[in-house]
């Protein structure tokens, strides 16, 4: 089983479990704000399981606690059960399972699955992006007037932390702003063109690892918000749809925050 079929077997697995407790499970604090599921752990833990017994000698990350080192392999597999918790635990349906793989640090395979849209995103490194199977590629909106942007904010913040004014200062020159609580999803936005812009500030390797590799075999750009090279492990992320014009997105972001 090559990396990518690998990758989408197991979102498919975890977004199938996802479905199943949807109308049974119950939530808990996790933190001040951040809601966990049991949906949540039993995705990962299939997730888990199922890619260790293809790759054994691979190393594995996860949201919920999962570090498991095999070693010195070069191979590492950044895994996030549900992105877009708060959503599912509302039964908002904008919410998925993502999937990422990284070789000495470059991404070379990732799936994003939705499964309230059985829409399945992936790509492999060299080999382009899909979405159920056919090629995608993204928007070719040029300015950011006509642009529609998607952001991620933290789950509580007053209104005058950074990401609220970032926020408001792209309302003044930007088409359209949402913020949507799926950072893997807003990648696969950008990927297949319904969205042109996509920004955080933080964002953990498992939110963006899938996400970002789509974005670029789709033909977007990836950095981080400053414009400087995009590194996984990094917690900030600007994703545009690789034509519109970013000097002016990029310092509008700058000076708001």
């Amino acid at each position: 089983m090559d990396f990518v079929e690998a990758a989408a077997e197991a979102a498919r697995l975890g977004g199938r479990i996802l479905q199943d407790w949807s109308q049974k499970f119950t939530a808990w604090e996790k933190g001040p704000s951040d809601l966990v599921t049991e949906a949540d752990q039993s995705s990962q833990e299939a997730i888990f399981q199922f890619l260790r017994d293809q790759f054994p000698d691979h190393n594995f990350l996860g949201e919920e606690g999962l570090n498991h080192s095999s070693g010195d392999s070069p191979y590492c597999w950044i895994i996030d059960p549900l992105d877009g918790t708060a959503n599912y635990v509302h039964r908002f349906p904008y919410y998925s399972v993502s999937i990422g793989l990284e070789k000495n640090g470059e991404l070379i395979a990732g799936a994003i699955y939705d499964p309230t849209r059985d829409e399945m995103f992936l790509a492999g490194l060299g080999a382009g992006a899909t979405r159920n199977g056919e090629p995608i590629s993204p928007s070719s909106v040029e300015t950011v007037s006509n642009a529609l942007c998607l952001a991620s904010l933290p789950s509580k913040v007053d209104r005058d932390h950074p990401a609220v004014k970032k926020f408001v200062a792209m309302l003044e020159v930007a088409q359209v702003v949402q913020r949507t609580g799926s950072a893997a999803l807003n990648l696969c936005a950008i990927a297949c063109g319904r969205a042109d812009v996509f920004w955080a500030e933080r964002l953990n390797p498992w939110d963006m690892a899938a996400g970002v590799l789509i974005v670029q075999e789709a033909g977007g750009r990836v950095t981080k918000s400053d414009g400087t090279r995009f590194q996984v492990r990094q917690p900030t992320l600007l994703a545009t749809n690789g034509i519109l014009k970013r000097d002016e997105l990029i310092e509008k972001l700058q000076t708001a925050g």
